[in-house]
């Protein structure tokens, strides 16, 4: 299930989705799909690991995409290095079974994201806020990420990729907050954190184009919690791996 894929899966894994489009030049229009298994913890911080499908998806017509990474939007200005764009995507939640007995379920929602990507020689660097709309999920996150494709052979590009994401309080309050009514139930304590750096991630993938149609990846990645989320009652673990292997078709 999609929201067992968590935020920090989705984010260290940001520059594997987006492997197919780096190792190929930019089209106004493209249509490339595809699967991924995902190999990430049920929820972030937590002990238990889940191997669900995924989607892998880049339509581009014109100025609109849907995308895995990005959503569903719009791109408002591109340049040949950079490119400013909006659009409505998931923000994950966990579901009840996944949690401490006693915090329940926390449904994903919609989100307002904005982004703007630029090409620094031969880096990628990312910026995105987006704001909750919908769900159980509140507040706001901010993700920065940099990315450097390498062009290791003909057919095989490696991409290695850091990225950082900073949350407000009401995103930590409602994903690693325990409230009194979840204290009497769970037995663990009242816990109200702020916002601030949630976390920073590392990944490496490898993208491998057997034809001009179809590309393979994996991606290996390690996400470290910070802050007030890490010392949040329901995170058993703070650094936690993920992991997902692809394969997407170039229509």
């Amino acid at each position: 299930m999609i929201r067992a894929v968590t935020t920090a899966a989705l984010s260290c894994l940001i520059a594997g989705l987006a492997a197919p489009a780096l190792a190929q030049e930019r089209d106004q229009n493209r249509a490339v799909v595809g699967v991924a298994g995902v190999y990430a913890p049920a929820y972030q911080g937590a002990d238990d690991y889940r191997l669900v499908p995924f989607p892998v998806l880049d339509l581009t017509y014109g100025r609109y995409f849907v995308n895995t990474r990005k959503g569903v939007g719009a791109t408002l200005l591109q340049g040949q290095a950079v490119s400013v764009g909006a659009a409505v995507t998931y923000v994950p939640g966990y579901r009840r079974r996944d949690a401490p007995v006693g915090v329940g379920r926390l449904s994903g929602g919609a989100g307002a994201r904005i982004f703007a990507d630029a090409r620094l020689g031969r880096l990628v660097a990312g910026l995105s806020a987006t704001r909750a709309l919908t769900g159980d999920v509140d507040g706001t996150l901010v993700d920065a990420s940099l990315a450097m494709p390498v062009r290791a052979a003909p057919r095989l590009t490696v991409i290695p990729s850091v990225s950082a994401t900073w949350a407000d309080g009401a995103y930590n309050r409602a994903y690693f907050g325990i409230d009194a009514r979840q204290a009497a139930a769970s037995g663990l304590a009242v816990y109200r954190p702020g916002g601030g750096l949630k976390d920073v991630s590392a990944s490496l993938t490898a993208s491998y184009r057997l034809n001009d149609k179809v590309t393979l990846g994996a991606t290996g990645a390690v996400s470290s919690l910070r802050g007030d989320a890490k010392n949040s009652p329901i995170v058993v673990d703070p650094t936690q791996p993920a992991a997902f292997v692809s394969v997407a078709y170039r229509f």
